[in-house]
Parts: structure tokens; sequence; C-alpha cells
């Protein structure tokens, strides 16, 4: 049974280090392998290849450029009007996965537009979606990369969220239907939606590309005091066969460094 493989999400951890490459330094000091982020726009891309080059760290996951943030967006997948908006954050996307080898692109979806009913534009969100994800589809597959989308729960974290559950994000991947584009779990967001993690696990795991950790609700280090036994969790993923990369997306309630004693503690169990 081979080992999961964990990554660190630089958006959320080694925050104590001002800039994405010190904190790709950092992750590799202490035995990650690969790294995600949300967003790295705003940092100079040829300074992040020759940290990734320097550290031999692969980065495994990037999101979609998240939009106008001071205007209230968090992406802009399925958000009416937004497709051309849409089709330019994909090309800067690709244009940072294909300089830094990566070949996961979170596809967000966004929020319901301010003053309007979750009900009432659900359906026309639901189609621009599929189209716009049927689009980054064609563009993805041209590079090899594999396209997510992610259930943001809409209880706790994000409340005009679009995509906020599992099943409604497997109903969205059947209408799109395209092999390279997949499930991102986010064991935090799934937890607070709907519970039920094994059978979840389960019935989505053919379709799964990416997974997410966090405890619940605090969102902090996976063995913090919470709702969820990982030890569980990782032993399951590990039955089922999951090759793919878990992103440590958590709030350390301390130092990074502190927080990792669970993932020392797994990698040294699991060799």
């Amino acid at each position: 049974m081979a080992p999961l493989k964990f990554c660190a999400n630089l958006s959320w951890l080694f925050t104590e280090l001002p800039d994405f490459s010190q904190r790709m330094f950092a992750a590799a000091s202490v035995g990650f392998q690969a790294v995600e982020a949300a967003w790295l726009y705003d940092s100079d891309l040829q300074e992040l290849q020759r940290a990734r080059e320097a550290t031999g760290v692969a980065l495994v996951l990037i999101n979609t450029p998240p939009g106008d943030v001071g205007a209230g967006d968090l992406g802009v997948g399925a958000v009416p009007g937004r497709e051309a908006e849409f089709r330019q954050g994909l090309d800067l996307a690709v244009k940072y996965a294909r300089a830094l080898d990566c070949k996961r692109i979170h596809l967000m979806a966004g929020r319901v537009p301010v003053g309007s009913d979750r009900t009432a534009v659900a359906k026309e969100m639901e189609a621009i979606f599929v189209q716009n994800l049927n689009y980054a589809a064609d563009v993805l597959s041209k590079e090899g990369i594999i396209g997510l989308i992610e259930p943001i729960n809409t209880r706790i974290t994000d409340p005009r969220y679009f995509l906020d559950s599992p099943h409604h994000a497997a109903e969205i991947l059947q209408k799109v239907g395209k092999p390279n584009i997949k499930l991102q779990m986010d064991v935090f967001h799934w937890q607070i939606m709907d519970g039920n993690l094994t059978q979840n696990i389960h019935k989505y795991f053919p379709i799964i590309g990416h997974v997410q950790i966090a405890q619940v609700p605090g969102r902090n280090e996976p063995d913090s005091a919470g709702e969820l036994n990982y030890s569980y969790l990782f032993s399951t993923l590990e039955n089922l066969g999951y090759q793919g990369y878990i992103g440590c997306e958590y709030k350390p309630l301390g130092s990074t460094k502190d927080s990792l004693g669970w993932f020392k503690d797994y990698c040294t169990h699991s060799k």
C-alpha cells in the first residue's frame, strides 16, 4: 500500500514569510516534496521558477484568478456576464501553470451575485459553469492539465458561493463529461455541508482529482481538537489506493512548523 503524498498550501502555511518563493524553500526544508497555492499572480514568475528549481519541489495546484476581490468576487466561472473574464483568467492560470510545470488548476465557480436569489439564478449559473468548464477542458487538454471544481461550504465559510456540495459538483461533472475535469475534495467543506464522509469518499472516489484537509470547525491542523479523525480518513484513502496529492490547507494554531507534528508522524510511520 503506497503512502499518501502531502503538499503544503503556501497561501495558508508558512505565512510567517512574506513571499511565495521563501515559503517554497521553507516547505522543502521540513520535508514537503510538493506545494500548492491559491493565487500566485502577484508574484514574479521568474522568481517562482528559480525557487521551484532550486528546491526541487513540485507545484501541484493553483486556482484561476479570483476576479475583483474588492468587489466581492471569489472566481467567476459560474457568474452571469463574466464569461470573457473567465477565459482571460484561465489564460493567465495556464501561463503560470505551464511555466511552473503545474498539472492541476482549480476552476473557481464564484458567488451568487449580490441581490440575486440563489434559487432564481441556479439554473442560469449552472449552465454558464458547464459552458465554461467545457471550454476549459479543451484548453487544458492541450496542456496536459487537469481542471478541478471544488464545493465550498455555505454554512460557515462563504454563504454566497455557488458550488457548495459534492453532490451538485458530481452532477455538473456528469453534464460536462470531460475526463480532464475532476472533483476537488476539501474534507473541511464536505464535513460541514454533508458529513457522511466515508460513504461520500467511496461514492465519488472515481472522480476525485485532488484532496485538501483541515480540522472542523476551526480549520486548523488535522490533529487539533475537532470533529474529524484523520487517522481513519488517511487509512480510508490509502485503502482506496489514492495516488494524488493531499493539500494542507489549514490555519496553524501556532507557527507552521509547530503545526506539522502529524505530518512528521505520518512520514515516519509510513516508511
